[in-house]
């Protein structure tokens, strides 16, 4: 990795390497060099690192929740798919050091490699400077995110809308993933709910959870014009 390309990649990341070293251990997959340090030790430590930092956020954005709940929505937060945007975001597959046969079959875009890769570089710069270091950056990427597990506490549309499809039909809400738009640093979902088979919403949000919870709102507005009164 080039001076200027580390650079660029820190100045996404908003850390700079005292020991660049950390970093290029952090971008080189298993699959890079039989018996050469890998990054699957400081995904390890990352993913520590992690899951201190979200529930240190989580803890102070939500001082009245209770552990179960700080709990899901920690899990809703550092799930595989989540990390794996959190790296595109900084355009992280760009840089992994991968073998030819991950390269031949699209790792820099795999969901897996991508995660592992985030939390390594997570470890890294833990490593390199403290977790108060590593929180900024969880901090600052997460932002959003922390932001729409806010606004979802005020009011659980999905939970709200299973609690009355049961009441009505008998049947539970099926959700579906009908298009993502937009480039990978800055994607949106669709999704698509039906009822017993008949579409009552659709969605759109920055991850696919926002985009359930928004197709559920539209449905509860529109089994409150089917059944006035009882959706309220």
């Amino acid at each position: 990795m080039t001076d200027e390309a580390r650079a660029a990649l820190e100045a996404r990341l908003g850390h700079r390497f005292v020991r660049p070293e950390h970093l290029a251990t952090a971008l080189a997959h298993r699959s890079h060099a039989s018996g050469a340090p890998n990054n699957e030790k400081l995904e390890f430590l990352g993913d520590a690192v992690l899951g201190l930092a979200i529930s240190d956020l989580l803890m102070t954005r939500f001082p009245e929740a209770r552990e179960g709940e700080l709990s899901k929505m920690r899990a809703a937060l550092v799930n595989a798919e989540v990390l794996a945007q959190k790296a595109r975001e900084l355009d992280l597959g760009r840089w992994l050091r991968l073998g030819k046969g991950e390269e031949k079959t699209g790792g820099r875009e795999k969901t897996s490699i991508l995660a592992a890769g985030y939390e390594a570089l997570l470890g890294a710069v833990y490593l390199d400077g403290g977790y108060e270091a590593a929180r900024r950056i969880v901090a600052a990427q997460f932002a959003g995110d922390l932001a729409a597990e806010a606004a979802l506490s005020l009011r659980d549309y999905k939970t709200q809308l299973q609690e009355l499809t049961q009441r009505l039909f008998r049947a539970v809400p099926q959700y579906t993933l009908i298009e993502e738009r937009g480039p990978d640093h800055d994607k949106s979902f669709v999704s698509e709910l039906t009822i017993g088979g008949r579409p009552y919403g659709r969605g759109v949000g920055r991850t696919k959870k926002l985009a359930e919870q928004a197709a559920a709102m539209a449905a509860l507005a529109a089994l409150a014009r089917e059944h006035p009164g009882i959706a309220e």
